[in-house]
């Protein structure tokens, strides 16, 4: 099978390894579309995703749909459509123990934060649990359905955020996770939803997923204390400390984008002054199960997709994801 391999910064080959078989409690996954996330541009690009360094050759992605290929206990027909819960669950701790997806020692799909590393879904098969399974419905079809993953992300913002109906939302960052959170935001009731990024193809993008504004930043002044909500889907500490600045006060701003290890420069007095709610998001719970069902209900969210490449170009695929300017979500094709 085809299995993309990261071995350390900027060095990776498409290799073909032999087809895995399922054990007790595992399907094989013949895998359709994986997309490429900000973790596998890092670890492509840097050799490391923060403090995860790629120290043995690891396959990136955990972004997936696909079809069941092999079922050893009979429970899934071959052929069902699917997409995948890409966590491994750590171990419980008893003020977390509605929170596995912050339990220490988890695992999670083509992350390199174990040894051996997880590997991940960019690969022609996949062998997953049975009860990270989830069943596509019908009306989703295979490409849509790669976007369950990083829409649940968005999905758990919202619930950290303790919702949005009603409320004013910032989304700070219109890459591929802002838009999501934006699409999430409206189709789940917020009055207004206001998209932010410093290039213009984001804000386009955002605004045909169903943003009600955008504001480039550099150019464009963003309103003090007025919005309900920030969720800061970029990861710069420049972001953050202007996301103070425009929410409300007793406001509350979602931290969604991942901030680089070691000291950051926040200007955080705000959030002493106007007495603001500072919270992070990692990525989700069991938010994937409905990210299905808003897949199939609201196709506009699909619309964050802007490139689709065919497996043998999956190092294009990576450098087209790096550009923001002309790509939001990009797909790899392994069918």
């Amino acid at each position: 099978m085809r299995s993309f391999l990261i071995a350390g910064k900027l060095n990776a080959e498409l290799k073909d390894l032999p087809i895995p078989e399922p054990l007790e409690n595992q399907v094989r996954i013949k895998v359709a579309f994986v997309g490429v996330c900000g973790s596998d541009l890092h670890y492509y690009y840097e050799g490391a995703n923060g403090a995860f360094v790629v120290q043995e050759p690891l396959i990136p992605g955990h972004e997936l749909s696909g079809v069941i290929d092999s079922d050893p206990s009979g429970e899934f027909e071959q052929g069902l459509g699917v997409t995948v819960h890409p966590a491994t669950f750590g171990k419980s701790e008893p003020d977390i123990a509605d929170k596995p997806h912050i339990w220490p020692s988890g695992k999670y799909l083509g992350s390199a934060s174990t040894m051996p590393h997880t590997q991940g879904a960019m690969s022609d098969y996949l062998i997953v649990r049975k009860d990270q399974i989830r069943v596509l419905p019908a009306g989703l079809n295979l490409k849509d359905a790669a976007l369950a993953e990083p829409l649940a992300v968005a999905l758990h913002a919202i619930n950290v955020a303790n919702g949005v109906k009603g409320k004013k939302i910032l989304v700070s960052g219109s890459g591929p996770i802002g838009l999501l959170v934006a699409a999430a935001a409206t189709v789940k009731g917020a009055t207004e939803v206001v998209c932010t990024d410093v290039l213009t193809g984001p804000l386009e993008r955002a605004m045909a997923i169903g943003a009600t504004k955008t504001i480039q930043i550099g150019k464009e002044e963003l309103p003090e204390s007025y919005f309900d909500c920030v969720f800061e889907c970029s990861g710069s500490p420049i972001a953050i400390g202007s996301a103070l600045n425009a929410v409300r006060r007793a406001g509350t701003i979602v931290q969604v984008g991942m901030l680089g290890a070691g000291p950051q420069p926040i200007a955080i007095a705000p959030l002493v002054s106007k007495e603001l709610e500072l919270k992070g998001a990692f990525r989700f719970n069991n938010e994937i199960t409905e990210a299905v069902e808003l897949l199939v209900k609201h196709p506009i969210i699909a619309t964050a997709i802007t490139h689709v490449l065919p497996a043998v170009e999956v190092e294009k695929a990576f450098e087209i994801a790096k550009d923001s300017q002309v790509s939001g979500k990009v797909l790899v094709d392994f069918q």
